[in-house]
């Protein structure tokens, strides 16, 4: 059995649109530009009304038109968080941009 770290679902507009036809469940996404750089990775919480569906929403409304995102649906959102931050920062040396600004205590994780 081969362990997946990385989130690796393909990416979608982040439109209102998109956004409202998310579930309501707990789990990470990823929040990049136009081009897949990607510039936050979040999680919907216990503290996110309606889950995923309740963070993409807010992310369109703070970023507008242009980025796009994609999903996981984890009810381990909070390890999985931590997780994908620390594979991002051992694949290209730094946290997301938006992640960087308030960073959250983290370990290191070498993945191959």
């Amino acid at each position: 059995m081969s362990l997946r770290l990385r989130l690796d679902k393909p990416w979608q507009p982040l439109t209102a649109e998109t956004a409202q036809r998310l579930p309501g469940q707990l789990g990470v996404y990823q929040v990049a530009d136009a081009r897949g750089t990607v510039l936050f990775i979040g999680q919907a919480g216990a503290r996110s009304p309606f889950g995923l569906r309740s963070e993409l929403q807010r992310e369109h409304r703070e970023r507008g038109d242009g980025c796009q995102f994609r999903v996981e649906v984890n009810q381990q959102y909070r390890t999985r968080w931590f997780e994908l931050l620390m594979v991002h920062k051992a694949d290209h040396g730094s946290l997301p941009p938006d992640n960087a600004k308030n960073p959250p205590p983290l370990g290191r994780l070498s993945p191959s």
